[in-house]
């Protein structure tokens, strides 16, 4: 089993609201090299949505509840078929069943993640993803970087946090964007 945070990000590693659907101020920036730049599989997740499972936040468990749903292309089955936990302490089981394969985490979130069997893909939840960093939970890190400096936003590695040695693993340029993928380090 495997902990992996997936972020959408800016060269100065800001994660936040890159489509700008929470009116947060940064953004949205995700969008100014087209649709078709972050469309699809962009992070290569490939059979880790059918085998692995979603951990995501209230917040970001909405939006894609009001996104997802509505798309008819492969990668969309992919994400609606997938196996989602939703970690909110304010969401029911029946608010969870507006998405296919959601349901509401029961418990601690770390307590959860250290039991999951399945591989665990963090998805644009940056809290989740800065608890399970703060635990030395996360074992790999997808991004996809866009070639803007917005100088505020809140990161995907956060000022203060713990530091955390990685092995870059793999780098693909794709049009005026960066994908890569980090691993803990074995040194």
């Amino acid at each position: 089993m495997s902990v992996i945070a997936i972020a959408f990000t800016t060269l100065d590693g800001v994660a936040e609201d890159p489509d700008g659907s929470a009116g947060s101020g940064p953004g949205p920036w995700m969008f100014r090299y087209g649709r078709e730049a972050v469309g699809g599989d962009a992070f290569r997740l490939g059979r880790l949505l059918d085998d692995g499972v979603l951990l995501l936040g209230r917040g970001t468990w909405q939006h894609f509840a009001r996104l997802w749903p509505n798309r008819d292309d492969a990668f969309a089955s992919r994400m609606n078929a997938a196996d989602k936990l939703v970690a909110s302490r304010t969401l029911t089981e029946a608010d969870a069943a507006a998405w296919a394969n959601s349901r509401v985490l029961q418990g601690d979130l770390l307590d959860a993640v250290k039991r999951e069997r399945r591989d665990v893909l963090v998805m644009g939840s940056l809290d989740i993803a800065h608890r399970l960093a703060a635990a030395d939970l996360v074992d790999e890190y997808r991004l996809l970087t866009f070639p803007v400096v917005l100088g505020r936003g809140r990161r995907i590695f956060p000022e203060n946090g713990p530091v955390t040695e990685l092995d870059c693993v793999q780098v693909e340029l794709d049009g005026p964007l960066i994908r890569t993928r980090y691993r803990r380090s074995t040194r």
